[in-house]
């Protein structure tokens, strides 16, 4: 079958592929059914993470550019790009004056939605998390550690903290690795309520690096520790938000909207 119409699947990428086969490889074989006219393409942003699974797994994924380039060698005449980013930021912008700067005038672009686009989403991504933990006891602590970015699209961390407490939890909190609200913040803000447990839970589409060592890890830095060092239990729950059902659920609603675009 010759395909005109194609979908490509970006995702920054992960060296855990026990990760990887729980979220993105998840997310691809979703696309599939709904999509039966398309050729399916994944990209992965990172060449770092591409060079070591080349060279420890033998395992090729190709770059963004390295797909593009077999987008055009098939002749693709529609291109749909779904994001697995979580927000429109750096990582998203790059991804579209990347592809923006390859595709021929020939070949029409619709970029899907990241995950986080909109208040809906807010609203949605919240309350399929909320679905995955309804066990935890209400007097826990529940600790989300999301990545953090430089880009001014960060402040949606602080957003999705707030809402959590409009939802009626007001033990949860959206912290992040590389920006605000950071864990200091955090720390302060969980000793203020009764709680003696801590769960940590990565809010990243994979439970890759930051997961198992800046959350998880033994070293005294990590958010475990300095957790534990502050007096309580904690459980980490090493899972990523593409392993959920309900997240998966809207990327595809993301891309089936870009279809009508």
């Amino acid at each position: 079958m010759t395909y005109k119409k194609g979908i490509l699947l970006v995702s920054f990428g992960t060296s855990y592929l026990d990760s990887k086969a729980k979220t993105i490889d998840k997310i691809a074989a979703d696309v599939t059914l709904p999509f039966p006219d398309y050729q399916i393409y994944q990209a992965w942003k990172s060449k770092m993470i591409l060079r070591i699974l080349k060279n420890r797994d033998n395992l090729y994924i190709p770059s963004l550019e390295e797909a593009m380039s077999e987008i055009i060698s098939d002749s693709i005449e529609q291109l749909i790009i779904q994001p697995t980013h979580l927000i429109n930021g750096i990582e998203n912008d790059v991804m579209i004056h990347t592809i923006q700067t390859q595709a021929p005038p020939t070949l029409s672009l619709t970029f899907g939605a990241p995950l986080l686009s909109s208040t809906d989403d807010h609203k949605a991504v919240l309350k399929a998390v909320l679905c995955e933990f309804s066990e935890i006891p209400s007097e826990d602590a529940i600790v989300f550690m999301g990545h953090g970015t430089t880009h001014y699209v960060n402040s949606v961390y602080a957003a999705l903290d707030y809402m959590f407490k409009e939802m009626g939890h007001p033990n949860i909190f959206m912290g992040t690795v590389e920006a605000y609200p950071d864990l200091n913040t955090i720390i302060r803000q969980v000793s203020i309520t009764s709680a003696k447990c801590v769960h940590l839970i990565p809010f990243m589409l994979v439970a890759g690096d930051h997961a198992n060592n800046d959350m998880a890890g033994d070293s005294p830095n990590s958010w475990k520790s300095l957790f534990e060092a502050a007096g309580y239990e904690v459980i980490c729950h090493l899972r990523g938000l593409g392993e959920y059902q309900g997240i998966r659920e809207i990327y595809l609603e993301h891309l089936q909207k870009a279809q009508t675009l």
